[in-house]
């Protein structure tokens, strides 16, 4: 019975501190090519697809997205390249 116990606490052990390293992160991308009111919604909807993203909020005045991730789920490489596969190249503001 006792072989059984470590192998399985030493698991749980492994696995818990990975997700607890997990951290919502929020990013403010600059998207180029948005020229008309209609662009934001291309924009939002690009990076809703991206797994692990948890809010978007798009300004077409100001030509940026900000984004809130589980950057355990994304990265900010992957919300870039789905905003210009979108046709709408992004990067970090700032």
């Amino acid at each position: 019975m006792m072989k059984y116990v470590i192998p399985v606490t030493l698991s749980l052990g492994i696995i818990g501190p990975s997700s607890a390293r997990a951290a919502e992160k929020t990013v403010t991308l600059a998207v180029q090519n948005m020229y008309c009111a209609a662009c934001p919604h291309t924009v939002k909807s690009s990076l809703q697809s991206v797994p692990g993203v948890k809010a978007v909020s798009v300004s077409f005045k100001n030509k940026t997205a900000i984004v809130t991730f589980d950057d355990a789920k994304t990265n900010v490489k992957a919300l870039t390249t789905a905003t210009t596969n979108a046709g709408y190249p992004s990067s970090p503001k700032g």
